[in-house]
């Protein structure tokens, strides 16, 4: 059977409907087990990506989709050191909480175990970067035998990240989510990238008498209606 292959130019892309919702153990033990130790994929889905080189809003793939993920290269920030790399164009990826311990009871998966990091991003230099509301969570292989210790020994070259916006809601009871990743590309533009809206209803008060206009303005959006449409958005389940 032929694998599908769901990546183009770097973005994965799903049929319409679909979606990637996969679990902690579907992620590190069917994908980043398979990817390090060179075995074939459930699906090429997952795209290679060094996150180093990017900010999260500009990030291959459409700003709408609730969740990316991607495989990328271990990259440590010294040469001669274990430390990862975690500083972007703009700021700086920072661990949060403890870390998650993933296992899996088949014969196959006893000498290693998953290991999932949670950061979140700040913007600016380090120590004094502004918090952000993106969210990752790193997935990384280490060896069975030394995952209760400080010091575990990692396995292979690559991290899978799974990367998210928290979703927030403003006063009105609005999704700021997309105003979020508006914001950042437009360096603080506010104008910039915004819906307008007319109110057209005060066109059809000039025109109707002064009785029939109280009854005019019912409807559930109050007569405005935006002109900007809404974009699609990311990714598939298995």
């Amino acid at each position: 059977m032929e694998k599908m292959n769901f990546v183009r130019n770097g973005v994965s892309r799903l049929p319409p409907g679909f979606r990637f919702q996969p679990t902690d153990q579907e992620l590190v033990f069917q994908y980043l087990k398979c990817k390090i130790f060179s075995l074939p994929l459930p699906a090429s889905i997952i795209p290679d990506l060094s996150l180093c080189n990017f900010d999260p809003w500009d990030l291959p793939g459409n700003s709408d989709e609730e969740e990316r993920h991607f495989f990328s290269p271990k990259e440590t920030k010294y040469r001669n050191g274990s430390r990862m790399n975690r500083t972007t164009i703009s700021g700086y990826w920072k661990a949060t909480g403890s870390d998650k311990r993933i296992t899996c009871s088949t014969r196959n998966n006893n000498d290693i175990v998953g290991i999932r990091k949670t950061l979140v991003f700040y913007q600016g230099s380090s120590p004094n970067g502004s918090k952000t509301d993106w969210i990752m969570h790193e997935y990384r292989l280490v060896s069975a035998s030394s995952s209760s210790s400080s010091k575990s020994e990692e396995v292979g070259d690559w991290v899978l990240c799974r990367i998210s916006l928290k979703k927030t809601n403003n006063n009105n009871g609005g999704d700021t989510r997309r105003s979020h990743v508006q914001n950042n590309h437009n360096n603080g533009q506010d104008m910039v990238g915004q819906p307008r809206f007319f109110d057209f209803t005060m066109l059809q008060n000039q025109n109707l008498p002064a009785a029939s206009t109280s009854s005019s303005c019912s409807s559930s959006n109050n007569g405005y209606v935006s002109e900007q449409e809404e974009t699609s958005g990311y990714a598939a389940g298995f």
